[in-house]
């Protein structure tokens, strides 16, 4: 367990991890932990909201709060949404919030100096958000012997393989699985953390090769095609994790043949914390292994009922479940998303799972979504290779038609989906998951918003300087509303980096006449931000030898980003 007083005592010297090239020591994190606890001194309200993008800072943030009595209540995001949630729940906001919120950090100077007390076991220490990936985000309580209980169990099970390997991540703490692997279990076993996540591969792998690594991912952040493998360095790499959601089989295999080994993956929720792991390194076996101290049953109507803590109940979940044998269980799906059409009950799932047999699709996802007085579906699809050859010459309504008659084999036809968005690719959060949130606000309107409203801008204003042949130039100025400000960040709004790639390629389609899917991306550079109101100009150069389109953004200032997109059969 994370006992304080040891973790005080711990050597001054001692890594605590890296904050880009620079070397962070513990007696530094220490400080930082100081200075947390002296703004929790200070601060009157008991319950207060955290939001920090670097892992250092915000475990030390975390242990400050606890040693001054703080319950911590962890979101997501900061959108809009997320703080209204939090503003009846919190008395005050600490670290990257709006301003709206009046967040708080701590004072030069400040460095409490008071005696490092381990929480009692039945402390009050978290409250986490499930993750919105099948409904609104909910609250979850969570005490310190459940923390640690699950701390001791991951040593426990994987300790001796990882040893002293440093956690490099691509997912956020700010939710259970990335605080259990990037937060806690390092802080009380010692191994240090890169306190920034990685967003892209290119910097990814780079930073696997630099020292013996534990890799924390997601399904949505698994190594993509064409991202570079480790070579000779992938014994340094002494383990992958995903969790977050159902790894295919397919991306479990290729990120073990670009990484050295299959990733563990970790099932669980934020209700239960972890409940069971595998690793398939060549087979289609689907069984999971619970984790020691984790109890589970069948339930009647067959979905899965666990007990994750001693003292804890049977929680029931929505997936389905079979027995595999020697205690071990296979996973059969969701049972929570029947929908009523038209009084026509309607499995979402066998919906999705007809959609992806088609040779005409990648991924899809099905949702109910409202529409005026009554409910509708919407279906989300990422087209094959051989759907985008479909898509790009005959339009959208001919490939309505193709996936309509797929769907009409398992559908009736009153409840078949009345809107279809393709999109190139799932959008996924800082947690790797694909929530409603995101999907149905690609259909024109936030959740929430009223019919009729308008929409925020997803594209900037466009002004075409040169083009011919295989070259564009174009001006684009970023509307101050557009809608991927939000969250990114609070503090000054700046254009994510995933938006400039997708606009490049949305532009290179549109001014280029490009076809074909995108097929990964290289020497992608970042080196200034793209600010709201800013004038920058695009230059979209297409290589058909090599299958690629070459991109960068620039203005008076100098390079904002570069990069080459690889495309799959363009034209």
């Amino acid at each position: 367990m994370i006992c304080f007083p040891r973790l005080a005592e711990r050597p001054q010297a001692a890594l605590a991890g890296w904050r880009e090239s620079a070397l962070v020591r513990h007696g530094d994190f220490l400080g930082r932990v100081r200075a947390w606890a002296a703004l929790g001194r200070r601060t009157e309200a008991r319950d207060v909201a955290l939001y920090l993008d670097d892992s250092l800072e915000f475990g030390a943030a975390l242990v400050g709060a606890w040693l001054a009595g703080k319950t911590v209540w962890l979101v997501a995001d900061t959108l809009p949404a997320s703080c209204t949630a939090l503003e009846g729940e919190v008395g005050a906001f600490w670290g990257q919030f709006p301003s709206a919120c009046a967040p708080q950090l701590p004072l030069p100077g400040d460095d409490w100096a008071g005696a490092w007390a381990t929480p009692a076991p039945d402390y009050p220490a978290l409250v986490v958000y499930t993750s919105g990936s099948t409904g609104a985000p909910a609250p979850i309580r969570k005490q310190y012997v459940q923390l640690i209980t699950e701390v001791e169990v991951l040593e426990a099970q994987f300790g001796a393989r990882i040893a002293g390997a440093a956690v490099v991540s691509t997912v956020s703490h700010q939710h259970i699985y990335g605080l259990l692997f990037r937060v806690l279990w390092p802080l009380a076993c010692g191994r240090p953390v890169e306190a920034l996540r990685h967003e892209f591969p290119e910097t990814l792998v780079p930073a696997l090769r630099l020292r013996d690594s534990l890799l924390l991912a997601s399904p949505a952040h698994q190594a993509p095609a064409g991202a570079p493998g480790l070579g000779r360095r992938a014994r340094a790499l002494r383990a992958v994790f995903s969790s977050g959601g159902m790894l295919d089989l397919d991306a479990a295999l290729h990120a073990r043949t670009l990484l050295g080994q299959a990733p563990v993956e970790v099932y669980g929720s934020s209700e239960t914390g972890g409940v069971a792991w595998r690793q398939r390194s060549g087979s289609a076996r689907e069984e999971w292994t619970p984790f020691d101290g984790v109890q589970w049953q069948a339930g009647e109507d067959g979905l899965l009922e666990v007990r994750s803590t001693p003292a804890g109940g049977l929680q029931r979940l929505a997936d389905r479940v079979e027995p595999a044998g020697q205690g071990q269980f296979v996973l059969r799906g969701r049972a929570d998303r029947i929908v009523k059409i038209e009084e026509k009950r309607v499995s979402l799932d066998a919906m999705e799972a007809a959609l992806k047999a088609s040779p005409l699709v990648l991924e899809a996802r099905v949702l109910a979504c409202p529409e005026r007085a009554r409910q509708s579906l919407a279906a989300f699809v990422v087209p094959s290779e051989e759907g985008a050859a479909l898509l790009a010459p005959e339009g959208k309504a001919a490939m309505n038609a193709r996936l309509r008659s797929v769907l009409a084999a398992c559908t009736e036809a009153v409840a078949l989906p009345r809107r279809w968005r393709y999109l190139e690719r799932m959008p996924v959060n800082a947690q790797g998951k694909t929530t409603q949130a995101q999907l149905l606000a690609l259909l024109g309107a936030q959740v929430g918003e009223q019919k009729g409203q308008e929409a925020r801008p997803r594209f900037p204003q466009v002004r075409v300087l040169e083009e011919a042949g295989a070259r564009a130039l174009l001006e684009l100025t970023v509307p101050a509303d557009l809608l991927y400000f939000d969250g990114h960040f609070d503090v000054a709004p700046v254009l994510p980096g995933v938006v400039q790639v997708d606009w490049a390629l949305h532009y290179g389609r549109h001014h280029l006449g490009l076809s074909g899917t995108f097929g990964g991306i290289n020497a992608l550079k970042f080196q200034q931000m793209v600010k709201p109101g800013q004038p920058v100009q695009l230059e979209l150069v297409f290589d058909a030898a090599k299958g690629s389109l070459n991109f960068r953004y620039f203005s008076d200032a100098g390079a904002h980003a570069s990069g080459r997109i690889l495309i799959s059969h363009s034209v």
